[in-house]
């Protein structure tokens, strides 16, 4: 909501911090959305069908060669999406298919948006890698209407100039060109703290503001400061407020390897890491290890389970950057938003709430029994320190029953994710067998609270600074201690330095996160005694709500803002 500031400022509106650090820059507002045609669209009785067909075949060619163009001055990740999307419109199909609509009466725009349909069903009948390419059909679909009904293209814009992007939201393919060098900062007027948006700004080191409707009312080209941490943005800043963003920008960030509280209490700080393409940035923050090692990688996009020997060629690729170093490999978490072909056949009513994570070894033991055996040999191979975890543990006996597969496959330390509730509660049963337990607070958080956490709509009530999340971490953390079992975080609620103190106070013994979190996290808890991290927790966990937690916490952290976090 836009409301006056101080004197000097004229305006600011609040969303939700996701992604801490200090911007200013002009503001630039992403492309709207291109709108489906109206179906009844249809050719005048006297138009020509060659021209309109043609007219076709010309924008898709256009299309390609920008989309070339892109790929070419883009890197990593954002070359590949380009490079495949280029790919998809150079595809004869799609055209050809929307010259066959326009030969029956319909118009350009509307030919292709059908055509673009019907080819997205097709290849999400097939299932597995063209499933996926779903996305690239309704991509190359919204830039052949724009080109034809002469719009912007749609994705992220050009720009020559530091920019702060505002837009509704932001999908990958939108990222797929996104230049931290150019644009400072994402404000979005939807998304939660753990929607897409929210990831990739952390992992990019961006601030970032989202849920902030606000951003949809503020003139393109407006300067504004983005403070990530307190998820403010400032309309026309003043001079001091300029000068003090640009010197928190500009400070040194570097981590040396060891994570502690000022008075000298260990805390690791460790990555988040989601395929072998992550291992230099975590190996570049100088991480202790790995908290979070997420294999979906080695099985997405396989319409059956990889081999043993596949997986044990992956999953060395990560492990050989850390020789001495801990790393966590989670077990496969398929279901929900990460469905499988081979583990996830039937359509669910309500996914979030089905059979994921370890749940789906009931039905399909062999796949879980084959990745503990290539981790086990992978581990083997490398000098790492290996750990293995489940995620969506529920009871005790799935516990149990997983350290022992575990055991079985020559694997001594095995833990369990509390992402649910129930296992938070009954964590003292759980660690009786379980060697550590980790804390996914996304999901944790997503089913405390009732509130699917990619819904921008509930982000107030989807944030790791609800009391109630917090309470059930004390719980598990109370019951580690009880057990003599450590409890770590590798949610993303560990990236947010204010948050990784009350974490700390609550008996966390370990933080994992986005490797470009670490430095900033590491500064504030060596300048947080443990005596003040306890404190800070029991302001956090006695707070009546998420918002009245989090300005309680930072009230008494000036090194916040000394730091731009």
């Amino acid at each position: 909501m836009v409301g006056e500031a101080e004197e000097e400022s004229v305006a600011e509106f609040t969303g939700v911090g996701v992604s801490p650090g200090r911007a200013v820059a002009r503001l630039v507002h992403m492309p709207a959305p291109v709108a489906e045609p109206a179906p009844d669209d249809r050719l005048t009785p006297d138009a020509d069908v060659a021209v309109e067909q043609e007219r076709i075949a010309t924008a898709a060619t256009r299309v390609r060669d920008d989309l070339e163009a892109r790929a070419q001055r883009a890197q990593g990740d954002g070359k590949a999406v380009l490079e495949a999307t280029a790919m998809m419109a150079a595809d004869p199909t799609l055209v050809a298919a929307a010259q066959g609509k326009v030969a029956e009466g319909a118009r350009p725009e509307r030919a292709v948006w059908d055509a673009a349909a019907e080819v997205a069903e097709t290849l999400a009948a097939l299932g597995g890698y063209m499933a996926e390419r779903t996305r690239d059909v309704a991509d190359v679909r919204d830039r052949i209407v724009a080109a034809l009904s002469g719009l912007p293209a749609p994705g992220v814009p050009e720009s020559a100039e530091p920019y702060v992007l505002g837009a509704v939201d932001l999908a990958p393919a939108d990222t797929a060109t996104l230049d931290p060098a150019t644009c400072v900062a994402l404000v979005t007027a939807e998304g939660g703290p753990t929607s897409h948006t929210a990831i990739l700004a952390r992992a990019l080191g961006l601030p970032a503001v989202v849920a902030a409707p606000g951003v949809l009312d503020v003139p393109a080209g407006t300067l504004v400061l983005v403070d990530g941490a307190a998820g403010v943005v400032r309309v026309d800043p003043t001079e001091a407020e300029i000068e003090h963003a640009r010197a928190v920008a500009t400070r040194d960030r570097t981590f040396d390897g060891h994570g502690r509280t000022a008075d000298g209490r260990r805390v690791q700080l460790l990555a988040n890491v989601g395929d072998p393409k992550g291992v230099a940035g975590a190996v570049e923050a100088n991480a202790e290890g790995v908290g979070l090692f997420r294999t979906e990688f080695c099985f997405l996009g396989h319409a059956e389970a990889p081999s043993v020997d596949e997986q044990v060629a992956a999953y060395r690729t990560v492990l050989a950057a850390f020789p001495g170093k801990k790393v966590v490999v989670r077990t496969l978490d398929a279901g929900a938003d990460k469905p499988l072909p081979f583990l996830n056949p039937a359509a669910e009513a309500n996914p979030a709430l089905g059979v994921r994570g370890l749940r789906t070894s009931v039905r399909f033991p062999a796949v879980l029994d084959d990745q503990l055996a290539a981790i086990a040999q992978a581990a083997a191979a490398e000098q790492a320190t290996v750990w293995v975890m489940a995620p969506m543990v529920a009871t005790a006996h799935e516990a149990a029953e997983f350290v022992q597969r575990c055991a079985a496959a020559g694997l001594e330390t095995a833990g369990v994710m509390v992402e649910v509730p129930g296992a938070a509660i009954s964590a003292a049963h759980l660690l009786g067998s379980a060697r550590f337990a980790s804390l996914g607070t996304n999901d944790l958080t997503q089913y405390t609270m009732g509130a699917d956490r990619l819904l921008g709509e509930l982000a107030a009530l989807n944030d790791p600074w609800q009391p109630a999340v917090l309470r059930l971490a004390q719980l598990t953390c109370t019951a580690g201690l009880e057990r003599d079992r450590p409890v770590g975080v590798c949610g993303e609620a560990a990236a947010d330095p204010a948050l990784a103190c009350v974490l700390v106070g609550l008996g966390v013994s370990s933080l994992s996160m986005t490797p470009r979190s670490i430095p900033d996290v590491a500064d504030v808890l060596f300048a947080t005694t443990y005596e003040q991290c306890v404190h800070l927790a029991s302001l956090a966990i006695e707070a009546p709500g998420a918002n009245e937690a989090r300005a309680a916490v930072r009230a008494e952290l000036p090194v916040l803002d000394e730091l731009g976090l």
